[in-house]
């Protein structure tokens, strides 16, 4: 089956969506970055939707607090880390919903349909200390409940972002490997440490620093193990992880290795299927970016 990306785009727009070979090199690495494709303006309404977001301010409440990532001022430190943004603040919202980021994700996924899961918006201090370091994991280890493994996530940076600049950094084709289920070290600001774990168990350790420009995008697979490195420049480094789904994706029951029943965040957010299970096509929490014509 052949599916349509262009229709929805402008030709200007349909010019700058992923080639055969680009999508080849996703499949192959697990990660891409796509040119520039969001306006400045886009992009500075989004800042100011987290500068209001930052300050407490919020257009729209979450039906619970507790159970994820949610910075606040008093909390201080070198690294915030605030999620579910979008289904609180329009300026965000609108960036997420820009029509090009769904559709270079699912020309990258090759899937019918994208589906927002959730999103982060992460800020470095400038001339931060090591343990603004964000540590190696997969986002998919973090998804237990997610039955797709075709999940995606869209790194969105507000400004230039090179080496100095937190950039993210992914492990090349670590999509590939098995046994990632528990790779959950975004909260260890050691990479070095983790490397010699994997290298043990037989990877090949290939680094490779995203350094983008504003307006550019960078997408990795939801099984790529990656990290950033801490903000080294004189401004601060503000980026948003725009967690996706596939058309595919759906709830399904997970147990942790000790046999707990494991959940995440997202599952409390969303309307019940007639079993009663979470619905992760439920529009008012996981929104349509992007959907065949």
């Amino acid at each position: 089956m052949t599916l349509d990306y262009q229709s929805q785009l402008s030709p200007a727009m349909a010019n700058l969506l992923p080639s055969c070979s680009d999508v080849a090199f996703y499949r192959e690495h697990g990660w891409f970055v796509a040119p520039q494709v969001l306006d400045d303006d886009l992009i500075d309404e989004a800042l100011v939707g987290a500068e209001q977001f930052y300050r407490g301010e919020r257009d729209s409440e979450l039906p619970q607090t507790g159970g994820f990532r949610d910075w606040k001022e008093q909390d201080g430190g070198p690294l915030r880390n605030s999620e579910f943004v979008s289904l609180q603040n329009h300026r965000i919202a609108r960036l997420i919903r820009e029509p090009i980021v769904g559709a270079i994700a699912a020309k990258l996924a090759e899937t019918s349909q994208i589906r927002l899961l959730d999103d982060q918006l992460v800020y470095k201090t400038p001339n931060s200390p090591a343990s603004a370091t964000v540590g190696w994991h997969a986002d998919h280890a973090y998804w237990g409940t997610c039955s797709s493994d075709n999940m995606l996530t869209a790194w969105i940076p507000f400004h230039d972002v090179d080496e100095l600049r937190a950039p993210l950094v992914v492990l090349d084709k670590s999509h590939r490997w098995t046994g990632l289920e528990h790779t959950r070290f975004f909260n260890n600001p050691d990479l070095d440490e983790v490397e010699v774990m994997l290298r043990a168990q037989g990877h090949t350790i290939e680094r490779i620093p995203l350094s983008l420009k504003k307006g550019q995008i960078s997408f990795h697979h939801g099984w790529t193990l990656h990290a950033s490195y801490p903000n080294r420049s004189d401004s601060p480094r503000i980026a948003l992880a725009v967690h996706l789904q596939d058309f595919g994706n759906a709830y399904r029951p997970y147990w942790s290795t000790d046999g707990k029943e494991v959940h995440i965040a997202d599952e409390a957010f969303c309307r019940r299927l007639p079993n009663g299970d979470p619905d992760f096509s439920d529009p008012d929490v996981f929104p349509v970016l992007w959907q065949e014509a």
